[in-house]
């Protein structure tokens, strides 16, 4: 009666600019290639056929920090490699987020050592935390539905 019979069948989507970006950051994540340690065996088991990481718009790993938004750090995170990892996080373009994959990188897991930092979180700010030592292919994939519900929920004025 109104304004369905002036549109004449034309598909037409009414929503907001921040909506549409939104959606398209949280259904397009591209990780850094960034393994360490036994954790970054299950991260690549994660993008094989049987878990498929793709189906949640993730599966492009990227081997430039300048090409990702998203660094999964999986596995020990010593001193020593501390200034690679935070260079490799500097290099990646904004908004860029961060998962720590397993206990090694959450808190320094088992090595309770001097060389071991303890949680990534001393360096870098992580947005998701996945346990397990090492963790499942089914957490790290909750961990990504995780981050792609508070990417949804992000207002374009706190991303800057």
């Amino acid at each position: 009666m109104g304004i369905e019979s002036k549109l004449q069948g034309d598909n037409i989507i009414v929503s907001s600019v921040d909506t549409i970006v939104d959606w398209a950051r949280k259904n397009s994540l591209w990780p850094c290639t960034f393994g360490l340690a036994c954790c970054a065996l299950e991260m690549m088991a994660t993008n094989m056929p049987h878990y498929d990481m793709s189906r949640f718009g993730a599966e492009v790993f990227r081997p430039s920090p300048r090409q990702a938004d998203l660094l999964i750090v999986a596995g020990t995170v010593t001193y020593k490699m501390a200034p690679q990892v935070k260079r490799v996080y500097e290099q990646m373009t904004e908004p860029k987020w961060v998962i720590a994959m397993g206990a090694c990188s959450s808190s320094g897991g088992q090595f309770n050592s001097y060389a071991v930092l303890q949680g990534i979180d001393r360096l870098l700010p992580v947005d998701v935390y996945v346990p397990g030592c090492p963790p499942r292919m089914e957490t790290l994939l909750a961990s990504l539905m995780k981050l792609q519900d508070r990417i949804k929920t992000e207002k374009l004025e706190d991303r800057v």
